[in-house]
């Protein structure tokens, strides 16, 4: 059986990738510009459209303030009948004690195409510290909405873990907020102490999160978290983490740190697919975060005969097919 497969990379220069299938059978885009300066969104019938599809620029960071440095890793959400983006930003790039100073925020937008009418500011999504948080995701679960995030915990060594909480609204968390996993395998303590940029995956009976962790340099890989889907999802004894990385740098194919990934699914709905970035080069010259090559990829997964997923190894990049003028 002939397996889809895509030219990679989809989109250069574009980290963090985030691809979402409506309804209105679109694919979404939104990913981290170079700049960290501003939020873009383009939309396509195809996934291989996306890489050809005009960005439109719905947001811009502010002059100065809480979201006017460092716009990192949007992500867009369709939530009760209204488009939300959650992304992180810095009221300055600078750092204190090894940390950026990012806060999480949303966007909300009520028209039925995102890339049209306006976006609205919701503000800050607030969580029981004011710490470093960024990579914020959410999904609904058995008619709860949870927000999963990364934040550092003033209390504990390391840049991030990982947090779950309920949502009050789109915009605001409630209750209990939960710690589910924090880097303890050597592999997650690379460089940094990271566990980020949270994905959500339901199937065969269970949640999968995948996550990052390391730095963000060749470093940087996918671990996995797995809770059954009738667990209490804001247990922390409910996540197992998954000993080995699940998707890391592969130098046969000259793939390097590959990571903060999204989940969407093919055009006809019968391929899983894995979206993330990855640089085709290992050695970076200064601070990796300021790299902009780390592009937006695409590939096709499978499962295990258990349940779970095969995430495979990184592709090589693909010659791009030649345009037709």
């Amino acid at each position: 059986m002939t397996r889809l497969q895509f030219n990679n990379p989809l989109i250069e220069q574009r980290a963090d990738p985030f691809i979402y299938k409506h309804s209105d059978g679109y694919y979404y885009f939104t990913g981290s510009v170079p700049e960290y300066d501003r939020i873009e969104l383009r939309r396509s019938r195809t996934i291989e459209g996306l890489a050809t599809a005009e960005a439109k620029t719905i947001w811009v960071k502010h002059e100065t303030g809480l979201m006017s440095a460092n716009i990192w890793a949007p992500e867009i959400h369709y939530i009760d009948g209204k488009w939300y983006v959650y992304f992180a930003a810095a009221h300055t790039s600078e750092t204190k004690d090894g940390l950026f100073d990012h806060r999480m925020f949303a966007l909300e937008n009520a028209s039925a195409n995102p890339l049209e009418g306006e976006w609205v500011e919701k503000g800050q999504i607030k969580t029981k510290w004011e710490s470093f948080a960024l990579d914020a995701t959410s999904f609904e679960h058995k008619g709860i909405r949870y927000y999963v995030w990364a934040q550092k915990d003033p209390e504990i060594p390391g840049n991030s873990n990982l947090y779950i909480s309920e949502m009050e609204n789109p915009w605001t968390l409630k209750g209990e907020q939960v710690q589910i996993s924090t880097p303890e395998y050597d592999w997650e303590k690379i460089g940094f102490l990271v566990n980020e940029g949270a994905a959500i995956l339901k199937r065969n009976g269970r949640i999968f999160m995948t996550f990052s962790a390391s730095a963000t340099d060749h470093n940087y890989c996918m671990g996995l978290l797995t809770a059954d889907e009738n667990a209490d999802l804001l247990d922390p004894k409910s996540w197992v983490k998954h000993p080995e990385p699940v998707f890391q740098t592969s130098e046969e194919n000259e793939q390097y740190g590959p990571g903060h990934n999204s989940f969407t699914v093919s055009e006809d709905g019968t391929e899983d697919i894995l979206v993330y970035h990855a640089r085709s080069y290992k050695e970076v010259t200064g601070d990796p975060l300021y790299d902009p090559n780390r592009h937006a990829r695409v590939q096709v997964f499978q499962w295990n005969e258990d349940g779970t997923p095969n995430f495979g190894v990184p592709r090589p990049d693909t010659a791009k097919a030649s345009q037709v003028s």
